[in-house]
């Protein structure tokens, strides 16, 4: 093998793929399992760990809280918070219950629900608080209305998920202000032009939480002597832990080669030419990871020169500039990536939350889901808010369903677990189908959900067959429920159609939830409380169980950020960029305070979700003054034909 230096070294290949905090909880996030599976299907030995459910069980057990109170105890008292000072009055009561609480939210202990259904067991927190809204004037049970008579376990998980949530706090409070349990220093990389940041976060003396995550990377690296590290990156809330992890591998051993990729680097480092980032990674690559990885152990075996690698920044050995190095080769057809692989990741061990009351919601914290794409990219490719001239949804293939069945069925049998989530962007329609049919041929019984587009192709006979193979839900972009918005937005749906194309789903029994969006250009508070009371109305007509209302942010690879003129925005110049570059603010003539805005519609969203509400005048959830909508009262239910 070839060293960044150019050495020559007889070890073989072998390559650990880790995945970095923070990240979910209760399942692995799918990269280093896609990849894995597939450098073991072109001959390469591959491994993998998953660190941020590492570092979290770490955190999260008797010896672990024990060191958080020794630094608590460190603390002035004029820096205790009220979680902090409700961890110390109840620390013996924490001592006790944290490891039967994780073996429980693992699945591995069930009868202890009683106990803590009873309210008696765990110590509780600030977090409990949130409890208070849901007591009736008898005095019962507050969550009774949820859970009734005999939802023991799903009582017992809410509670015992408020319980983490306070010791994350604690965490927080105490030890590093950067930390949540999903995300981990987020703003230090987030459309951070400059690495400044982030490296003096990491020239900074290191805390309980990085001593921790050092100690496991260090773990790992003794456990499966790699030559090659490969950590991918999902979200700027894991490139911290990126680096310190990077940092802790080039101190144990300089000669280990270290590759950074994933979901954030394909979209914020494109424009990369900071050098002190190689000071951590010897390679950093974009888009999908196949071909790059293939042409980087080539090259590292001596089968091929530097400058055929695909894809790859590197720092030149000289002028320590960064230099971008794409040898034009095809990616790997989407039909022969393989089978992705769990094999060596702890699949008992992963966490199954339940941190709102709402059906659809708990899907993305509570069980453990295989994750699989049906296709790369999106077939609509046209949405004026999306990267859609990125490759990760600009270049999009399919696979038949006799492939997708074939690897659906290979994972059973590794995991011995039937649930699948598909990833994709908008998991195609005729794809769907065919999958659908194909599971009902072999007698396949998964459960599965997804992402997908609200479009017309998704008749009441097709949410049938896909309900029969096995779909409990899906989640869709309504965004503005405003034709003339999402006209604007390419969207290619109607408010009519999304609310017959969701009613269809709800009728099938599948659950459905709404991705929504608030301050797109040129939208106005009159269209805001329209697309509210819309929001409602699918609600009250079974349309829709579950929702999120997130600010849109224009970013440099969407339409609106390449062609801002047509949506009648003026973008604001952007710093010089070396590192991270991806939101870019803008000035609308509208002149709307879409923040104070927001405030109100997560808040009505919140309650929709638990059934309050429906029936009232949707301005009630602002705290200030806004017009009357517009939208007949009844609006929904004439689309639906009602």
């Amino acid at each position: 093998m070839i060293s960044p230096s150019g050495a020559m070294t007889a070890l073989p290949i072998r390559v650990l793929s880790l995945i970095p905090p923070m990240t979910q909880l209760n399942t692995p996030y799918p990269s280093t399992a896609y990849l894995t599976g597939f450098l073991r299907s072109r001959g390469f030995e591959a491994v993998q760990e998953d660190l941020a459910l590492a570092l979290v069980l770490r955190l999260l057990s008797r010896e672990g809280l024990a060191e958080v109170a020794a630094a608590v105890d460190l603390l002035p008292s004029v820096q205790h918070t009220q979680t902090i000072e409700a961890f110390v009055e109840q620390r013996a009561r924490y001592f006790a219950t944290i490891e039967p609480v994780i073996a429980f939210l693992q699945g591995r202990d069930s009868t202890l629900a009683h106990r803590i259904a009873s309210r008696q067991y765990l110590p509780e927190g600030p977090r409990f608080a949130s409890l208070d809204v849901y007591v009736d004037d008898e005095g019962g049970d507050p969550l009774a209305w949820a859970f009734g008579a005999l939802g023991l376990n799903d009582k017992a998980k809410h509670l015992a998920t408020l319980y983490l949530n306070d010791l994350a706090d604690v965490l927080r409070d105490a030890i590093d202000p950067r930390y949540e349990f999903v995300r981990y220093g987020e703003s230090l990389a987030a459309s951070q032009a400059s690495f400044e940041p982030l490296a003096q976060a990491l020239a900074a003396p290191r805390n309980l939480i990085d001593d921790t995550l050092v100690q496991l990377t260090l773990d790992a690296l003794r456990k499966h002597q790699p030559t090659v590290v490969l950590i991918s990156v999902p979200f700027p809330g894991s490139v911290y832990a990126a680096f310190r992890i990077a940092q802790a591998v080039k101190a144990y051993h300089p000669t280990i080669v270290t590759l950074l990729g994933g979901g954030f680097v394909n979209t914020e480092l494109r424009e990369l030419t900071e050098p002190r980032v190689f000071d951590y990674f010897d390679y950093v690559t974009l888009d999908s990871g196949e071909r790059p990885l293939l042409s980087l152990l080539a090259y590292l075996q001596g089968q091929r020169s530097r400058q055929r690698l695909v894809r790859t920044f590197v720092r030149n050995t000289d002028s320590q500039q960064v230099q971008y190095i794409n040898l034009v080769e095809p990616d790997v057809p989407f039909e022969e990536v393989g089978t992705p692989t769990w094999d060596g990741l702890p699949l008992d061990r992963y966490l199954s939350l339940l941190d709102m009351l709402n059906p659809m919601h708990r899907l993305w914290s509570d069980g453990r889901w295989n994750k699989l794409t049906v296709a790369h990219g999106c077939y609509w490719k046209k949405c004026s808010f999306c990267d859609v001239s990125l490759d990760y949804i600009g270049r999009y293939e399919s696979a038949s369903a006799t492939v997708l069945v074939d690897r659906i069925e290979t994972i059973i049998q590794e995991t011995r677990q039937t649930g699948f989530h598909f990833v994709d962007e908008a998991a195609p329609p005729k794809s769907l189908k065919a999958l659908a049919t194909e599971l009902l041929k072999r007698d396949t019984g998964i459960s599965w959900w997804g992402n997908i587009r609200f479009e017309k192709t998704f008749t009441p006979e097709l949410c049938d067959l896909l309900a029969q193979s096995g779909c409990i839900a899906v989640s869709g972009g309504l965004e503005v429920a405003s034709d003339r918005l999402l006209n604007l937005m390419k969207k290619g749906v109607s408010v009519d159609q999304v609310a017959r194309v969701t009613r269809a789903f709800s009728d099938a029994g599948v659950l459905v939830h709404a991705y929504l969006m608030y301050g797109f250009p040129t939208q106005t508070v009159q269209d805001t409380v329209d697309a509210l009371e819309l929001v409602r109305q699918l609600f009250a007509n079974g349309c829709i169980q579950s929702g999120f209302f997130h600010r849109f942010t224009c970013t440099v690879h969407s339409p609106v950020g390449l062609n801002p003129e047509e949506y009648g925005v003026i973008l604001k110049p952007l710093p010089p960029v070396s590192f991270a570059k991806n939101d870019v603010l803008f000035t609308d003539p509208t002149g709307v305070d879409h923040a104070a805005l927001g405030v109100g519609l997560r808040k009505a969203i919140y309650n929709f979700m638990h059934g309050i509400g429906l029936d009232e005048d949707v301005r009630n959830w602002f705290d200030f003054k806004v017009p009357r909508t517009t939208v007949a009262r009844h609006r929904i239910a004439r689309a639906l034909g009602q």
